[in-house]
């Protein structure tokens, strides 16, 4: 919800308007108090008071996440791969079992697999990323690790990528999820072609559409084609979670802004960022 609705529109807004928002959902006052102080005390969200009114926003920890989700969820997928190999080595010896279990799960986020305890992998993107870098000093690790960029395996190692790519990724996990999420919201494209849902319906599949989309796509590694199994769904649950935002996005927006209010009155429009996403939403 956060992420999705309210980032793009200030990433900040009154704990009445959230309660009301959550509404549909069957979600009652209670939970949503609860669910933000929960946000808050792991660092997500900052609180303002004003007299008894609550104003909360992202901090910049929350922020920086949800950046990095938006680029999985959102972005298109990649089909080029060079057939370099991004490496993460730690000296297991050099990490208490606490940092070795939260470095595997924030790099898990990142798409890099565990060879071995202290060695983690991904194919190398080709890109500059900060975002490993982030991770080590936030973990205060960045004097532990190696960074190898541009490992070529040999031309007769190349049979054992299949291989390593089991080894390192639960990719049926992600498959199921995906072959799930295309039968539930399929459907769905032939009951939009029937009519315009009302705003609140619009925000309620829109919602619920990411919410169900990011439990896949967020444990999805996102290996180059030439890495995965045959008939792999996740291009085909992106098109689909696509088409559907697209048909819902101007509705959705619609109960957004009449539902809640921002620090200075009425909702902020959405930042540009907001319409580059899945490859462009329009205007």
């Amino acid at each position: 919800m956060w992420g999705d609705a309210i980032a793009p529109h200030g990433g900040s807004t009154w704990l009445s308007g959230l309660i009301r928002l959550m509404a549909p959902f069957a979600v009652n006052e209670r939970l949503v108090r609860t669910s933000v102080y929960r946000l808050a005390s792991e660092g997500w969200l900052a609180a303002r008071q004003s007299g008894r009114r609550s104003l909360y926003r992202l901090t910049a920890q929350g922020a920086r996440k949800f950046e990095h989700a938006h680029r999985r969820i959102y972005a298109s997928p990649s089909d080029r791969w060079d057939g370099e190999w991004e490496l993460v080595i730690a000296l297991p010896a050099e990490l208490r079992a606490d940092q070795r279990a939260a470095l595997r799960k924030e790099l898990g986020w990142e798409g890099f697999g565990s060879l071995t305890p202290g060695m983690f992998i991904r194919p190398a993107r080709g890109v500059a990323d900060a975002t490993v870098t982030e991770i080590f000093a936030s973990l205060a690790l960045t004097h532990r690790m190696w960074r190898l960029d541009g490992a070529r395996p040999r031309a007769h190692d190349d049979r054992t990528a299949p291989e390593m790519v089991r080894a390192c990724w639960n990719l049926t996990r992600v498959r199921v999820e995906y072959a799930a999420f295309i039968r539930r919201f399929a459907p769905l494209v032939g009951a939009l072609d029937d009519g315009t849902p009302i705003p609140e319906q619009a925000f309620v599949v829109r919602t619920l559409l990411i919410h169900a989309f990011r439990r896949a796509s967020l444990h999805d590694p996102h290996l180059p084609p030439q890495l995965l199994p045959r008939a792999w769904p996740g291009a085909e649950a992106y098109a689909l979670c696509r088409e559907l935002y697209r048909r819902t996005r101007l509705h959705a927006e619609i109960h957004l802004a009449a539902t809640l209010l921002g620090a200075r009155g009425a909702l902020p429009p959405a930042a540009p960022y907001f319409f580059e996403r899945f490859g462009g939403l329009g205007g």
